[in-house]
């Protein structure tokens, strides 16, 4: 890395660490005039952010809008109106001491300091801003690494922050592993991380070094159990809704799956149908584009190797990083896709008549950050996700859990650790400090 980086790097944490030490971060005021402003400031790059998602990932106007703008719009404005609620002491019962004297207890929620956000290429508007606006209606600095995979989104995020915000308050780092490396072995305050579980390894030790508070949004194998009594035309509207947004590189996307015997085929059918009325001639180039190319060629060895079991789509067009959408049948634990997060628009069809056996293989495995479940009978729903773990579960619907400010979003075990989004964003930005006083 160049010296002169390095040393701007350093000096922009440095002055950070000086910035907070005047404690002008903790008034409410202050928090939600930066806000506001930041606010203003972001809403006047909305064509610049959907043009440059365009190019890096061949988002549409509006997914762009909707999935990425108007989820850190609506976040933003939730906090907004509940932070001095939130920031407010809470009284506590409290203990009998042997003096006799009064007790007063409560519960205060403090800064931590100066925060480390790292954003993923996935959806690199709202999952790097969506933290930012929890670090800072917390109290708390930050110094932000945009995703390097999609350069053009970093650009306008660097733009947004510099008119937005001071360097000492907010500020970014451009860059890839060797930055990220250096900015690893700084004294923060907290560590937030978006991406994949092994990066989230390096992150983790990284910060266990230096025992550093962190949250990791990761990711996994993300199962969808559709039984024998699901409603399928809905099934098949929300699976599609779900898998294909973003061309399948959404972490919470179904990932793959399990359908009972007596309906997969039908339901295989009606995915076709949907796809072919959806996109009519082919999805190819409709759908998004693959982050890199090496990921187009990553999603093809799976096709080619189980080139008998590809029942719909498969094509791809390497040069524009287009890959259809894509469903493979007749697929086992054995097979390359089923070895690893897809994140891509593949999907693998299981077949069960048993769900025990279902329950038994996903519970074999990493914990996934979502689990989906399609069946109208609640009996049913309920004791899959009482002999299941995930991040977050859905029933009968996929990713909309991911967009309310009123849930709690984020991983278990390898799927990740920590949960924001609303409230849950001051609470995770927040040390809560227990107050007593003796009268």
């Amino acid at each position: 890395m160049d010296t002169k980086l390095e040393q701007h790097i350093i000096q922009v944490f440095q002055n950070q660490k000086k910035f907070f030490a005047t404690h002008q971060t903790k008034s409410i005021d202050f928090r939600i005039k930066q806000l506001e402003h930041f606010k203003k400031v972001f809403t006047e790059h909305t064509d610049a952010l959907c043009d440059a998602l365009f190019t890096d990932l061949g988002k549409s106007r509006q997914e762009a809008e909707y999935a990425e703008i108007k989820l850190v719009l609506d976040e933003l404005d939730y906090c907004l109106s509940n932070l001095e609620a939130w920031a407010k002491p809470i009284e506590q019962p409290t203990i009998i001491h042997s003096s006799g004297n009064e007790m007063i207890s409560k519960i205060t929620f403090q800064p931590y300091g100066v925060n480390y956000i790292v954003g993923p290429f996935n959806y690199p508007v709202q999952l790097t801003f969506s933290p930012l606006v929890g670090a800072l209606i917390a109290g708390n600095t930050a110094i932000i690494k945009p995703s390097e995979n999609t350069p053009n989104v970093a650009n306008v995020i660097e733009k947004i922050v510099q008119e937005a915000f001071q360097p000492e308050y907010v500020a970014v780092v451009q860059g890839a592993i060797e930055e990220n490396t250096l900015l690893l072995s700084l004294d923060f305050d907290y560590i937030f991380f978006t991406g994949s579980p092994n990066v989230g390894k390096i992150v983790m030790k990284a910060a266990a070094e230096k025992l550093i508070p962190l949250t990791l949004e990761l990711g996994g194998k993300s199962p969808t159990i559709v039984h024998k009594d699901a409603d399928l035309d809905k099934t098949v509207a929300r699976i599609t809704r779900g898998k294909w947004m973003n061309c399948g590189q959404t972490c919470v996307a179904p990932d793959y799956i399990y359908a009972h015997e007596s309906i997969k085929d039908e339901l295989i059918l009606k995915l076709k149908a949907y796809l072919d009325q959806t996109y009519p001639g082919s999805s190819l180039g409709k759908i998004g584009k693959i982050v890199s190319q090496q990921q187009v060629k990553n999603l093809s060895g799976y096709l080619s190797s189980a080139k008998d079991k590809v029942v719909y789509g498969g094509k791809y067009d390497l040069e524009n990083r287009y890959f259809e959408a894509t469903l493979m049948d007749h697929v086992t634990w054995d097979d390359a896709v089923m070895q690893q997060e897809i994140f891509g628009p593949i999907l693998p069809f299981l077949t069960y008549t048993d769900i025990d056996v279902v329950l038994d293989e996903i519970n074999s495995r990493p914990k996934p950050l979502a689990l989906y479940i399609f069946s109208e009978d609640p009996n049913f729903a309920e004791d899959v996700l009482n002999r299941t773990t995930s991040g977050d579960a859905e029933i009968n619907s996929t990713l909309i859990h991911v967009g309310s400010h009123f849930l709690p979003f984020g991983g278990v075990g390898t799927s990740g650790m920590g949960k924001y989004h609303g409230k849950y964003s001051f609470e995770t930005f927040s040390h809560t400090r227990s107050v007593l006083e003796l009268k």
